[in-house]
């Protein structure tokens, strides 16, 4: 009985160690299930963390400049977590700055289809598009990143832009104006009077331009840009003024194209000599050499002060230049007919009619010397092609007059019967 008990205990203390371990296994069963799962949560926190390190420190190298770092960075960041939007756009970004379309194109894709709404996503799609040279397209990006963010007149700005490139000048014109807020937007004005110059609305582009001045006063490309329209429009004196005022923020080395304007606004003004200092500056130095430009108006202005020493230079060094522009023969003919040899004349400002025959100036010119010749029928029809080319100039037409008038009076003369008759 007492073994029996004995043994019954033993047991009973077995089967309470077994379920014990039972028990202990099955609540460390219990507890690696959870580990496991908060441990994957734990890890996927941690990816996405550190992903978006990586994309910050991709983006501030993209910022800096250091193209090689910022790649390797959003390489990384995209190999943590692919399905970020703005990681395929920074992607694409750094890869156009690399001149790597192709692969800028397959980054921004991706980021449209994980996000067709994404406006980053839009825009330089359309930037890429633009350098594709597929206006349509970069068009149809730019206005949908518009829509998307249509407080943003740069993305407006941007699609009306190749509106303007397919020519589609008044669908332009409508799209800035109908955006909210444009009004007092210096890029909308300032493109509005980008399309007014091609529309032949000069006058409207003046005031264009003066309104993004005044909503952005630093900003010298809308100087420039009004500058431009102002000397389109006979504007001179302020343009002139526009003009010192953007040379003299140019520094050292003063742009070329900028002088070639000024000395045009001095000629007009009436300042030959200051145009004259100009021209003579912009022929010097080892660009000036080559200026065919520059040699043509220093002729002009040399013409002008009766500097017949540097007129004959500067006729001689743009034949020399450019053979194919009629300039240089026709500022030859002016030294001549100043020295007084018209039938040299003559012959140069033939010479530059062989290459311009349709230059009303050049055909009035010639009129005057055959006129200076007494060859007054060849003079007239000269003069009257000269008329029917510039028909508004009232100059050609009373020089045609004149012709008539000698070549009629030279004629009454020739047939009017003489004594031995």
């Amino acid at each position: 009985m007492l073994r029996h008990r004995n043994a019954t205990q033993v047991l009973t203390r077995g089967i309470g160690a077994l379920a014990l371990l039972a028990a202990l296994a099955g609540g460390c069963a219990g507890n690696g299930r959870y580990t496991s799962e908060h441990s994957s949560a734990a890890q996927q926190k941690m990816a996405i963390l550190k992903a978006g390190t990586e994309w910050d420190m991709g983006r501030q190298a993209f910022l800096a400049g250091d193209l090689d770092k910022a790649l390797k960075k959003v390489d990384v960041s995209l190999s943590l977590n692919d399905q970020v939007p703005k990681s395929h756009v920074l992607k694409g970004r750094i890869q156009i700055e690399q001149g790597d379309l192709g692969g800028a194109l397959e980054s921004l894709h991706t980021a449209e289809a994980l996000d067709p709404q994404n406006t980053d996503a839009q825009y330089f799609l359309g930037v890429i598009y633009e350098r594709l040279d597929q206006p349509e397209v970069a068009y149809e990006h730019f206005s949908k990143a518009s829509e998307l963010d249509d407080y943003n007149p740069a993305h407006a700005v941007a699609a009306a832009e190749m509106l303007i490139d397919m020519n589609r000048l008044e669908e332009a014109r409508e799209y800035l104006e109908s955006g909210p807020g444009f009004e007092h937007n210096s890029s909308v004005r300032q493109t509005l009077g980008h399309v007014a110059m091609m529309q032949h609305e000069k006058e409207l582009a003046v005031e264009l331009f003066e309104e993004a001045r005044l909503l952005a006063p630093d900003n010298l490309q809308i100087v420039e840009d009004l500058v431009r329209a102002q000397i389109d429009t006979g504007n001179f004196r302020e343009a002139e003024m526009n003009l010192a005022m953007l040379l003299e923020d140019e520094g050292d080395e003063p742009r070329r194209d900028l002088e070639h304007m000024r000395a045009r606004c001095l000629l007009a003004l009436d300042r030959p000599v200051e145009a004259r200092q100009v021209y003579h500056s912009l022929t010097r130095g080892t660009g000036g050499q080559g200026d065919v430009d520059a040699w043509i108006g220093l002729g002009n202005v040399s013409f002008t002060l009766s500097d017949d020493r540097t007129l004959r230079q500067a006729a001689s060094r743009v034949v020399a230049l450019d053979q194919a522009r009629h300039e240089g023969y026709a500022l030859t003919a002016m030294w001549f007919r100043r020295q007084g040899d018209n039938e040299a004349a003559l012959e140069s400002v033939r010479d530059a009619l062989a290459v311009s025959p349709r230059e009303a100036n050049l055909l009035a010119f010639e009129g005057m010397v055959l006129m200076e010749m007494g060859r007054y029928a060849e003079a007239r029809q000269s003069l009257a092609s000269a008329t029917q080319l510039a028909p508004t100039r009232a100059v050609f037409q009373r020089m045609l007059l004149q012709a008539d008038e000698r070549a009629g009076a030279a004629g009454a003369f020739a047939v009017q019967p003489t004594d031995t008759e």
